[in-house]
């Protein structure tokens, strides 16, 4: 890889920082605008933060706006691009599914279909007799229905950030990997100069995509971003043949005390076969601590297995554990700042920049452009740096 960063050329039109979910893909499609782009990084390669520890899953099944019109931009890039530019990357349209086991989730989950399908969101409701014809064996003890999202779907998050990035070179995008970004100096609205261990780089506007770091870089302008990263711990299976469709997100916070220190639990089966799971600690681990836990493994492999007993043999080859660069209520922050016009943020993912990136990329280079649209402007109000906080997402 580091024989893409021996350009001695300094002056850029953009400089990311982070090459990971949001900021490779938005390197690529500055680049295809013909924007001169330079994206630094403190790691060796693209993707070695949290994006190699997603799990792959892609949905715009969320509660809001903002997300859900991002998303569906994001799937339409993920869906096709095996057949726009060839490479193959995993992409599988699985679905995601959300089982209701109360009465209580049944109502919150079909209240919010009113708002999703108010968004162009397609999603059904299934009786359990349906969802057992998609999920054959699912326990359907309580088992009141489930949502069903058919478009959603997954990929491989490194096929996918590999050919972003490769595809990103060939239009131009130049990249500096194992670079620490030191100081970040804004002398006005058209000059901004961003100082590394390694040089200093100048361009006309600087995008922050620096993930879990992104409150230490926006600190760096005076900015204090409510951006803190939390732990989730993740696995993978041996490769089996198919036996179910759909992601399932299980909302249910555990009752049971050998398992209760957990919230929900979601899975599926990629393209190869293998069951990708994770769960949601109820206390919340902060930091960027990332050794595995001896906790993680006996919780949700207890719960899935209530839930699905057919999973009961598979045998888990790896454990690993990420972070979700978390807001207080649990949506990104995108968009320029008041003050610096020319400092735009990306971050705050909340683990879900690998499914927001391609189309949180195209929505960042029409604000480099000034070719923001009114749709964009909406979507931009719900990632806005300032708002109250106080919203929830549903769909952490």
């Amino acid at each position: 890889m580091n024989s893409f960063n021996t350009s001695g050329d300094t002056n850029f039109d953009v400089i990311i920082i982070g090459a990971g979910s949001v900021g490779v893909p938005t390197a690529l499609a500055l680049a295809q605008k013909k924007i001169k782009v330079l994206v630094i990084d403190s790691l060796a390669s693209p993707g070695q933060g949290q994006n190699k520890r997603a799990i792959g899953g892609i949905r715009a099944t969320h509660s809001d706006k903002g997300k859900i019109a991002t998303s569906l931009r994001s799937i339409e890039i993920f869906s096709t691009w095996k057949e726009t530019h060839g490479d193959d990357i995993g992409w599988m349209q699985n679905g995601y599914s959300f089982p209701a086991y109360t009465d209580k989730d049944a109502k919150m989950l079909q209240e919010l279909m009113k708002i999703q399908a108010a968004f162009n969101l397609e999603i059904d409701w299934l009786s359990p007799k349906e969802y057992q014809a998609l999920v054959p064996g699912i326990n359907r003890v309580n088992l009141v229905g489930s949502t069903y999202s058919p478009k959603d779907g997954s990929a491989s998050p490194l096929l996918s950030i590999n050919v972003f990035y490769f595809k990103s070179l060939e239009y131009g995008a130049r990249y500096r990997f194992k670079e620490k970004v030191t100081k970040i100096s804004i002398k006005n609205d058209t000059e901004v100069k961003v100082t590394t261990d390694r040089g200093t780089y100048r361009a006309a506007k600087v995008i922050n995509a620096a993930g879990n770091y992104a409150r230490r870089i926006g600190q760096m302008v005076d900015l204090d971003l409510p951006v803190e990263p939390d732990s989730h711990e993740g696995a993978i299976t041996e490769p089996v043949q198919r036996f179910f469709g759909p992601m399932i997100v299980d909302l249910r916070p555990s009752r049971d005390p050998a398992t209760q220190d957990s919230t929900n639990y979601y899975f599926y089966q990629n393209n190869e076969g293998q069951v990708i799971f994770c769960l949601t600690p109820k206390h919340l681990i902060k930091g960027t601590d990332s050794e595995s836990t001896s906790t993680f493994l006996p919780q949700v492999a207890k719960r899935m297995v209530n839930l699905f007993p057919k999973l009961a043999n598979l045998k888990v080859r790896r454990t690993w554990r990420g972070q979700y660069p978390m807001t207080p209520d649990g949506f990104p922050i995108v968009g320029a700042t008041k003050k610096y016009p020319n400092f735009i943020n990306a971050v705050g993912m909340c683990g879900q920049g690998y499914m927001l990136g391609p189309g949180l990329g195209e929505l960042l280079t029409r604000i480099v452009t000034q070719e923001l649209t009114e749709e964009d402007l909406d979507v931009l109000k719900h990632f806005t740096l300032y708002r109250d906080f106080s919203g929830v997402e549903h769909f952490k």
